[in-house]
């Protein structure tokens, strides 16, 4: 269930309860101003509208719709053989067992709207946030994906290796300054754009905040490392993007790179010690040593 069909289904029960209690109301009042009298069976059957609404929505849906069923049946006795005979009287042997069900399909759809936020609170946990408009994962998402990959490169020593690379927008301050919130978000769109039409399908990219963007290559050592580091970040301050005054902004960009090796496991065991190490690398486009 998806929150947009969750969000109808309680609209709609919500207007099908507003108009049914506007019926019971206009009935009322058409009865009162019809013979100047409200009998104590009529105030009965009014509670029990409101009655309805209640036990509706606290009992299950199944459940209702069988006191729905038992109620019909009986109310329908009581009006063959005892019951006067009218529109209010005949009204409420429809109301009451709407009310009922109309509440549970309400809370019904209250449940799965609750369930529904739960299971997305659930995959927000275990599914790292990738921004929808960059493409760009978080930094969640950064150690997520670092976990799995030196796990892989820590089973099959012999086999597996991955790099990592930081590209960091230099005078990021002034940077900010010269285009404004509104093309600041667009410079990340290009960022984004630009890396990956640098890197292998099979990579992944990552933005951490103030200007600073990870790739993360698997299986591509050290020998192409460079080269990849360089074409990256040359295409990344090659973006053409205009400041406030319409003049063409002109970007520097700070590279440091991190080759994973099997011989410091234990050298950066979480995802700061890693952030640090590559972003103290982009001081001198150093190529390093991960783990």
């Amino acid at each position: 269930m998806n929150n947009k069909t969750t969000t109808g289904r309680l609209a709609l029960g919500y207007v099908l309860l507003i108009a049914l209690i506007m019926v019971q109301e206009m009935l009322l009042f058409l009865k009162m101003h019809l013979n100047a009298s409200y009998t104590t069976m009529e105030f009965v059957l009014s509670l029990a509208g409101l009655a309805a609404l209640l036990v509706g929505f606290i009992i299950p849906l199944g459940v209702s719709v069988v006191l729905a069923f038992v109620f019909l049946v009986s109310y329908f006795v009581w009006l063959t053989t005892y019951a006067p005979f009218n529109v209010l009287t005949f009204s409420w042997m429809l109301l009451i067992p709407a009310n009922m069900l109309i509440a549970a399909f309400i809370k019904s759809g209250l449940i799965g709207s609750k369930r529904w936020m739960e299971r997305m609170e659930e995959m927000k946990g275990s599914h790292p946030q990738v921004d929808i408009d960059t493409a760009l994962g978080n930094k969640e998402a950064l150690a997520d994906t670092l976990q799995k990959q030196s796990n892989l490169a820590r089973r099959y020593t012999d086999r597996y290796g991955f790099s990592m690379a930081m590209f960091k927008i230099d005078f990021l301050p002034l940077v900010q300054e010269s285009l404004g919130s509104q093309q600041y978000s667009r410079l990340l769109l290009e960022m984004s754009d630009t890396i990956q039409k640098q890197i292998r399908y099979e990579d992944y990219k990552f933005s951490i905040s103030k200007g600073r963007f990870i790739i993360l290559c698997p299986m591509l050592g050290q020998e192409n490392l460079h080269m990849l580091t360089k074409r990256v970040k040359n295409a990344m301050m090659a973006v053409d993007i205009l400041d406030k005054r319409g003049g063409k902004l002109k970007l520097v960009v700070r590279a440091g790179a991190l080759v994973f090796h099997k011989e410091q496991f234990g050298k950066y065991e979480h995802i700061d010690q890693v952030i640090y190490a590559l972003e103290r690398n982009t001081e001198t486009d150093l190529i390093g040593e991960y783990i």
